[in-house]
């Protein structure tokens, strides 16, 4: 059973996860790591249903700042977000079929080219100038989803980090307008796994709920940060979360 301290500590992540999550993705890799480390009793799924509960509040707070904030492209985002739903569900019965460890080298590598060209281009995001046609983005958008959307559901580490640099490389946009669209998708395809999830039962909610209110806390904070401060900020947030990224994956590579 978790003491006060630890769901104290647990709400404090939260927060901090809900944050980092509003502006470039990556929440989940601090979130996640606190309830392995301060609940290690608890079941792998029990843990992950917990996070997602915790986490989608967040997500779903920053989603809503920045539709009254942001304009949002939906020619983009609608069709990445129902291709991620779709595929995010195949992905998952593949990874139970396979080791998805695995593929940790070549997410470390894609992770490292995602970092270099941010760093190389430094007007990246700077403006937003969408380059696509609305059945570009269309089809573009559909095929984004699926790629991501089948890595989130078989993997699922730095997700939202992804979905940012697609929308600011493929689609053109600011850095900022691509965490909106971000956000968007990771509401539908967190919802989507939650509700798996929680139909098995595999969610503490008395661990959950506190922890929901501090994450939706923090994404309202990064959400509004965000907004505030522009894609300068967004883009150098980005660049950090990216950074620890690697360094999370070259750390599980070298422990293999």
């Amino acid at each position: 059973m978790e003491s006060g301290f630890e769901l104290l500590a647990l709400c404090g992540f939260a927060f901090l996860a809900g944050f980092v999550d509003a502006v470039v993705g990556g929440g989940g890799l601090i979130q996640i790591p606190a309830l392995f480390v301060l609940l290690p009793e608890l079941a792998p799924a029990t843990l992950l249903g917990t996070n997602k509960f915790a986490s989608v509040w967040g997500t779903a707070s920053a989603t809503l700042q920045y539709l009254r904030r942001v304009p949002m492209e939906w020619r983009a985002t609608l069709p990445t977000a129902a291709s991620a739903l779709l595929f995010g569900f195949l992905g998952a019965r593949i990874a139970a079929r396979m080791p998805p460890d695995a593929f940790r080298p070549l997410i470390l590598a894609l992770l490292v080219v995602v970092l270099a060209y941010t760093l190389w281009k430094k007007d990246l995001g700077a403006l937003h100038a969408p380059r696509l046609s609305p059945g570009q983005q269309h089809w573009i958008g559909l095929g984004t989803g699926a790629a991501i959307g089948f890595y989130d559901g078989f993997f699922g580490p730095g997700t939202g980090s992804f979905l940012v640099f697609a929308f600011v490389g493929l689609f053109g946009f600011s850095f900022l307008a691509a965490s909106a669209s971000a956000k968007f998708v990771n509401v539908v395809t967190n919802l989507a796994a939650l509700g798996y999830f929680a139909s098995d039962g595999h969610v503490r909610y008395e661990i959950a709920v506190p922890m929901a209110v501090f994450n939706l806390a923090g994404g309202l904070t990064g959400s509004r940060m965000a907004i505030r401060k522009g894609s300068a900020f967004v883009r150098r947030l980005f660049i950090g979360i990216v950074g620890l990224l690697i360094l999370r994956f070259a750390w599980d590579i070298g422990r293999q």
